[in-house]
């Protein structure tokens, strides 16, 4: 996957003139000075492990590195909001996100002479994730390897992509409420969107 185009912040910006107040002050918060709070869910280990696996999971480069995606993961399981649903052969998500993470470090410590997986090389921790994708619906440390992996890469595209940073990389506009988009389908071009 390719790093985010940053540029300015035109983009989003530029736009905020087309949405109303509520859109706007969503977006445009986002894309204000980064004020990290402090992770109130991962404990400090679970933060490192967490950290590496979503660099391998959207493959982050150092242009998006900055988005606060593990940020938002961690305030959405500190403050209960799932998906509204969940695997029924899988803890809640909060149970399942400290379990995974768990079993990357101790499986990653088991092949790599002790050395966790926010420690282990790039390869190391690449080649452990492919194993778990590789089980499938297989047991992974009593849960479905696949569901894990569903897990993780849902709460890491969804923290990603609701960044406005991110969103030139799939080709969205920004919302289009109050607008409203008039040109539905494939290599079509709303009246305000450049050609690249």
């Amino acid at each position: 996957m390719p790093g985010v185009r940053r540029g300015d912040d035109a983009g989003a910006a530029g736009r905020a003139g087309t949405w109303d107040t509520a859109t706007a002050g969503v977006v445009l918060a986002r894309l204000g000075p980064r004020r990290e709070p402090p992770l109130r869910f991962f404990t400090p280990a679970e933060e490192a492990v967490a950290e590496a696996l979503l660099d391998h999971v959207l493959a982050r480069t150092e242009r998006d590195a900055d988005l606060p995606v593990l940020t938002v993961i961690d305030a959405r399981l500190a403050t209960g909001e799932g998906d509204g649903w969940r695997y029924a052969d899988l803890p809640e998500d909060d149970e399942t996100w400290r379990r995974s993470l768990a079993a990357l470090d101790e499986d990653a410590k088991a092949r790599h002479g002790g050395l966790g997986f926010a420690e282990a090389g790039y390869g190391d921790r690449d080649r452990l994730l492919r194993h778990v994708v590789q089980l499938g619906g297989r047991d992974w440390h009593g849960m479905p390897a696949s569901h894990v992996w569903s897990l993780w890469t849902r709460y890491a595209c969804e923290a990603f992509y609701a960044h406005p940073h991110a969103w030139d990389e799939i080709g969205f506009g920004g919302p289009a409420y109050p607008r409203g988009y008039l040109r539905l389908g494939r290599g079509l071009r709303e009246p305000w969107e450049e050609p690249r």
